[in-house]
């Protein structure tokens, strides 16, 4: 009888580097296009709260990139 596990072929780990500028040019793009929006909430929420301590638009627009790019590259 043959050991079928003793032929195993390990190979080494892909470079995944093309994944992840395709990954990195997508984020920015999402990024871009939500910037916009981002500042229109942060502000209509500033000036409801009168207080600017929350997150400022620049943080809001990377979430919604972070929260938005995976989703694509998961489908």
């Amino acid at each position: 009888m043959t050991d079928a596990t003793s032929n195993i072929v390990t190979e080494a780990p892909k470079k995944r580097g093309g994944e992840k500028t395709e990954f990195m040019v997508y984020f920015a793009i999402i990024f871009v296009a939500t910037l916009p929006l981002a500042c229109l909430t942060w502000a209509l929420a500033a000036i409801k709260s009168r207080s600017f301590t929350d997150k400022g638009p620049m943080a809001r627009a990377w979430t919604q990139a972070r929260i938005i790019t995976p989703m694509i590259f998961n489908a």
